[in-house]
């Protein structure tokens, strides 16, 4: 096998019996990126005398006995979260140039654990787009197929776990941007619960939605990545307080009792295609040869998710895009002969037309005269949609339900109609309302070859619950061993 093609704890078992090094692997990772970027366009910025460097000292390391727990395992970063010295982007013109003068907390719990830092991946424009078209810097392409979609907003992170550019990434989920992607990717996607890592230095989409977790190749590695960015931390005020469990103790295959719920009204959907009705249907066959037990619960306030989410999340938008502005930090228009005329030039030449959007949707939500009516009204039933989730597990421990209502779908294809884009996100939306943690693993493939992703969720701080029985699916239907694109005609393997 290619180094580059070794999953996070394969690695970890080879680097510790020293049948490889640290340098191996990020050299073969590097050379991987350098074949296959310019097809996939995954990344945005390599830093590869860094990475080398810190795969150097992770050796040094682990020979003097004080490796941290990643100690060599290269991994991407989404474009947002704040890297210092290393360009952040957002996939925005607007801060094309910009460099941090500071680490993110979960920058600096990788650092830490000796993890190789490889570089920052592509995304939608600040986090707001389903299929990562609205990059400034181009679309990623799904390595199962160029012609399709790798999902957004964390489309390049999914693209480079799926096509061995890294071992493992971190991505930001808003409204299902670790999920989705992962889904149309054919990797393992986590959302942890809100406040369960930590937000620092991610640079702010929608304050009270956005979550850090950790995109992998498979469950396993999607634990061991876990461990290491939980954490309560004092410079985020959202940031939970609690003990952090060792995730990796969950990964077992006995779900003999689990209770399922499957709500109907991700089932009744009509926008549900068929292919991926049956590979949920086969998926929960799967679980109940294996114990668990189905059944039916009602989340009577799904039908206004997608209505509720796109007023709070522009809105938050809003607020936090303010503050580029051309003066502090980021593009700054030239010639422009007073503040006024520089401000507005900046954001117009800064932002793309998605981010624009839902600029303009937020203001207008927050306006004199329409803040009680859409925002505060919003609010409320974001509240009967976290009531509904309470209900919900006070009768089933966990909730079964598909990632997406179809499989990736062309570029191009919902570019021009942004009501049936923001569709693409229908099942994963109340999840980050509710503050609850889900995860999306690979449950089949459609008859064209793209991957079809399951989607678990628990209540809030269920994370080792949801690792066990995603663990026990997946060992269940691939024994660890999920397929991986061919990538045809790119490696000329």
């Amino acid at each position: 096998m290619n180094r580059s093609q070794l999953t996070i704890h394969e690695a970890l078992a080879r680097l510790q019996s020293g049948d490889i090094s640290a340098v191996e692997i990020t050299r073969s990772v590097l050379k991987r990126i350098e074949k296959l970027n310019d097809a996939l366009n995954a990344y945005i910025t390599v830093d590869t005398q860094e990475a080398l460097a810190q795969a150097e000292k992770a050796d040094q390391k682990r020979a003097d006995g004080t490796a941290g727990p990643l100690a060599g395992i290269p991994v991407g970063l989404k474009d947002l979260i704040c890297t210092e010295g290393m360009l952040t982007t957002c996939g925005s013109k607007i801060l094309q140039n910009f460099m941090p003068p500071f680490d993110a907390y979960v920058v600096r719990r990788l650092k830490a654990a000796d993890a190789v830092l490889l570089g920052k991946l592509n995304m939608d424009e600040f986090a707001m787009g389903s299929s990562n078209e609205n990059s400034a810097f181009g679309p990623v392409k799904n390595p199962w197929h160029l012609a399709y979609t790798p999902g957004g907003s964390s489309g390049g992170a999914a693209a480079a776990v799926a096509a061995d550019l890294c071992l493992g990434a971190l991505g930001s989920d808003t409204g299902g941007s670790i999920r989705q992607p992962a889904a149309f990717c054919g990797i393992t996607g986590f959302k942890p619960t809100y406040g369960r890592v930590s937000r620092f230095g991610l640079v702010a989409y929608a304050s009270s939605l956005d979550q850090i977790g950790p995109m992998t190749d498979n469950v396993t590695d999607a634990a061991l990545l876990l461990n290491v960015i939980a954490g309560h931390d004092p410079d985020d005020s959202t940031s939970v307080n609690r003990p952090v469990e060792n995730y990796a103790t969950y990964l077992k295959e006995d779900v003999t009792g689990l209770t399922i719920g499957i709500p109907r009204e991700y089932f009744n959907s009509p926008g549900l295609d068929r292919e991926v009705a049956d590979a949920i249907t086969a998926a929960m066959e799967t679980f109940q040869r294996q114990g668990a037990r189905f059944i039916n619960i009602s989340l009577p306030h799904t039908q206004y998710a997608l209505a509720t989410y796109y007023i709070i999340a522009p809105a938050e938008a809003s607020a936090n895009l303010a503050r580029y502005d051309g003066v502090k930090y980021g593009l700054r228009a030239a010639d422009a002969d007073h503040l006024t005329a520089m401000t507005t030039r900046s954001r117009s030449e800064g932002f793309g037309p998605e981010v624009q959007r839902r600029i303009l949707l937020g203001t207008y939500a927050l306006s004199s005269g329409y803040y009680d009516a859409y925002y505060g009204k919003a609010s409320q039933v974001r509240t009967l949609i976290i009531d509904d989730f309470k209900k919900a597990f006070s009768k089933c421990d966990l909730l079964l339900a598909p990632v997406t209502p179809t499989p990736p779908f062309k570029l191009g294809e919902k570019t021009d109609d942004p009501l049936t884009m923001y569709l693409s996100d229908i099942f994963t939306l109340s999840v980050n309302l509710a503050g609850i943690p889900a995860i999306s693993v690979p449950c089949g493939q459609s008859s064209g070859g793209l991957p079809i992703g399951l989607q678990l969720m628990g209540p809030h701080f269920a994370e080792g619950p949801l690792l066990q029985a995603a663990y026990a699916f997946e060992q269940a239907t691939y024994a660890g061993a999920v397929p991986r694109p061919p990538l045809s005609g790119l490696t000329g393997d």
